[in-house]
């Protein structure tokens, strides 16, 4: 049984969910969050998520969630998922240490071993789900993808903090002539390699010159520059990585090598991920570090992901470079 706020906040999940239905979302392979209650804006459900990766639907839980809650979710959406195709339920508790995770729910041929994907129209990601803070593949950062569709084509990209490469993907399927990757996590690079080699049935990732660089970005700037310079950058660091990289005190480093990476006119997105820091961070260290550098606007954030705070928000910023590309690297 329920508890009456909880029964109260069992219906706006639904109702939300079957929102999402309406909208035709089930009807498509295209990964999505199904629900966002992290944003504040769904009041005693701010600890729950729900993502969808076809053929999964995967629930994680933030804080404690009654047992009860859980199995009623699994009853009530079992008719949604039969009738989308939807072979399995599970859950990832990421309250509890090492964020274990189960299966509510699987259909009948549904293989949990096998490999799952995070699916963009024609474009597989491969991911993992449970036991750890992350997918594999970012959801919110669906707009920086779309931008980057629009800017890449022809161009040299760099792709600094690839992570599993979805960037790189994206931006090879979009027509980039070559992406260079950047990223010191050797696991994470053997990830994108073969996320490109899973989308090599289209001849744009196929064709496309693509480096893996196993570096640690802020003491390997002569490399990182030597293939440049570069038509679009990507910067997307962590907000907080113990011993790698602090946006607070470290993004400045990577703003003041813009010269020395960017050719002339170069389209740049900065991507920060750390609800501390507003909008005006950015701007300050633009002015400060590279002047050159014209903050075009800020991407207008997914519509899966609503927050109370738009700077709680994952914030994007497409930039251009307006000056001359600097082979000087004593800055």
């Amino acid at each position: 049984m329920l508890s009456n706020d909880t029964e109260k906040q069992f219906a706006q999940l639904l109702e939300h969910i079957e929102e999402k239905k309406q909208l035709g979302v089930f009807q498509s392979k295209d990964s999505r969050r199904i629900f966002h209650g992290r944003g504040q804006c769904y009041p005693g459900l701010e600890h729950i998520v729900i993502d969808y990766y076809s053929p999964v639907l995967w629930i994680v839980c933030f804080a404690e969630v009654e047992k009860s809650f859980l199995d009623l979710l699994c009853e009530q959406l079992k008719p949604l998922m039969v009738a989308n195709d939807i072979l399995a339920l599970g859950v990832s508790y990421r309250y509890v240490h090492g964020a274990p995770s189960e299966w509510l729910y699987c259909a009948d041929g549904f293989d949990a071993e096998e490999t799952l994907f995070a699916r963009r129209g024609e474009l597989r990601f491969q991911i993992q789900l449970g036991g750890r803070q992350n997918s594999g593949f970012f959801l919110d950062m669906e707009p920086g993808r779309k931008w980057l569709e629009a800017h890449a084509k022809d161009k040299k990209v760099l792709n600094l903090f690839s992570y599993t490469c979805a960037f790189s993907v994206v931006a090879a399927a979009a027509g980039a002539s070559e992406v260079v990757n950047v990223d010191m996590a050797r696991g994470a690079l053997k990830t994108g390699q073969k996320n490109h080699q899973f989308n090599h049935q289209l001849a744009e990732v196929a064709n496309c010159k693509t480096r893996f660089l196993a570096e640690n970005i802020l003491k390997s700037w002569g490399r990182i520059r030597r293939p440049g310079p570069y038509g679009v950058l990507i910067l997307d660091p962590p907000s907080f990585q113990k011993g790698s990289f602090v946006a607070k005190q470290d993004y400045a480093k990577l703003i003041r090598r813009i010269p020395q990476l960017a050719e002339h006119g170069a389209d740049i997105l900065l991507c920060l991920n750390a609800p501390e820091l507003g909008e005006d961070f950015i701007d300050e260290l633009i002015a400060q570090e590279c002047p050159e550098c014209i903050k075009v606007a800020r991407l207008k954030p997914s519509e899966d992901f609503p927050d109370t705070n738009s700077d709680q928000q994952l914030k994007l910023f497409h930039c251009r470079y307006e000056g001359q590309w600097q082979q000087d690297m004593r800055a």
